[in-house]
């Protein structure tokens, strides 16, 4: 039978991580971020980086013996951009073409309710 894992992939639109955890999601098997990837610092959010990031997490999966996972996808929120970056549909497209079986896709993107008052420059003009 086939291991579980989970891989957590916050995209903002500067940079993407990836990280693969076991089922419990308290022990870290494989990490990859745009930094380790590629050299040019503009190219770290870019969706080509994001599918050779998928790609090296892939492999690191199969030695381990997961072949299912579960994607929770992150953007930064908060007070900021809700909308993962363009390396996260990259990468869930490429752990796909490399043998990965995904369960469920999962949007963790942390909401704020309220809480937190934006810039002046976005707080818009009230009438």
């Amino acid at each position: 039978m086939d291991k579980i894992g989970i891989i957590h992939i916050f995209a903002s639109h500067n940079n993407t991580q990836m990280l693969l955890t076991d089922q419990t999601g308290a022990e870290t098997i494989a990490k990859s971020t745009g930094g380790m990837t590629t050299k040019a610092q503009h190219k770290e959010g870019s969706p080509y980086t994001a599918m050779k990031m998928a790609e090296d997490i892939a492999n690191k999966a199969k030695e381990r013996g997961i072949r299912i996972i579960d994607i929770k996808v992150r953007g930064f929120g908060g007070i900021r951009s809700r909308t993962p970056g363009p390396g996260a549909e990259a990468s869930i497209r490429s752990l796909t073409r490399n043998g990965m079986r995904i369960r469920n896709i999962e949007n963790v993107t942390p909401v704020p309710h309220d809480g937190t008052r934006k810039k002046k420059k976005f707080r818009g003009k009230k009438k």
